[in-house]
């Protein structure tokens, strides 16, 4: 073997692992500073993605999980979605079943920290009258839509947000009292705009129950479960349209991801309309406030 191909093998010998381990040093720096920098958060759907956005501003990397346009209650995570939470500090969740996808956090050993923002809510109560007219115990997951408990949820992200990056402390509290403020502000809306107004409406699916609760309303539902995807059967609208008839209601809800075509049936029986009532499930352009008062306005103009 000549010296130029002795050289040769020599330079490779050291050339490789030197590549290597500067191709391994800079993904690891990257990553740490990542890491160092800002949390990295996955919410479940938007009114979480939007609260954890108030509380933790610039000093937190939130990633919204179910995509814009799609109704979560019966979304499934990808490949790629896990992946993504597998890299995050925390995820952000609403808890009482509405994520049906958890257990695969559990098959995939995630090392982060997950946030019931229920946690502190009294999540048992009596289901508000159906078309079914029955009272029975429920586990609704809609605790957002209530202003009162979306702000115990702003809390309980400000908490872990704190828990796991405690330099920054006041920063995520004074944030999350700034926000529960506004909240506060549309609580107090809400209560006396709807004050001295009739308390009966038809909701979509059952998901104003502790809206209603909240603010002495009675919801009665075209479809009793809490998952909109649920075909009515013809006594269920008939029963609906019996309903409006005796409460002499001239308005039906739908809701923006619903074929409005049932809630049309039945205000065309009762020579009503309908409109739009949130439950605010999926992403779009407008926050958590807007949304919540343009709901409070449709009402006002059914109920008041």
């Amino acid at each position: 073997m000549n010296t130029q191909v002795k050289l040769a093998i020599i330079a490779i010998t050291i050339t490789i692992p030197l590549v290597s381990f500067a191709v391994f040093s800079s993904d690891s720096n990257q990553f740490k500073k990542t890491n160092e920098s800002k949390l990295q958060v996955v919410s479940s759907f938007y009114p979480l993605y939007e609260f954890s956005q108030r509380v933790g501003q610039e000093k937190v990397d939130v990633k919204l999980l179910v995509p814009i346009g799609i109704e979560p209650h019966d979304w499934e995570p990808t490949i790629k979605d896990i992946q993504q939470m597998q890299k995050s500090d925390l995820i952000i969740i609403n808890g009482i079943g509405f994520e049906s996808w958890l257990d695969k956090l559990n098959e995939m050993n995630y090392q982060g920290v997950v946030v019931d923002t229920s946690f502190g809510i009294n999540k048992t109560m009596n289901k508000s009258s159906t078309s079914e007219n029955y009272a029975i115990k429920s586990r609704d997951p809609h605790i957002w839509i209530n202003p009162v408990f979306a702000k115990i949820q702003v809390k309980n992200i400000a908490n872990a947000f704190s828990n796991s990056d405690p330099k920054n402390e006041q920063y995520y509290h004074k944030n999350a009292a700034n926000y529960i403020n506004e909240l506060d502000l549309l609580d107090s809306k809400i209560r006396t705009e709807l004050s001295g107004c009739s308390h009966d409406f038809i909701s979509f699916h059952d998901s104003f129950s502790y809206f209603a609760k909240e603010y002495n309303l009675t919801q009665h539902t075209i479809i009793s479960s809490y998952a909109p995807h649920v075909e009515p059967t013809a006594k269920t609208l008939e029963n609906v349209i019996n309903t409006a008839k005796d409460l002499n209601l001239k308005v039906i809800f739908t809701e923006e991801t619903a074929d409005p075509k049932t809630s049309k049936v039945i205000a065309n029986e009762i020579g009503g309309t309908i409109m739009v009532l949130s439950p605010l499930e999926i992403a779009n352009n407008e926050t958590y406030i807007s949304k919540m008062t343009e709901n409070l306005n449709n009402l006002k103009e059914v109920l008041c």
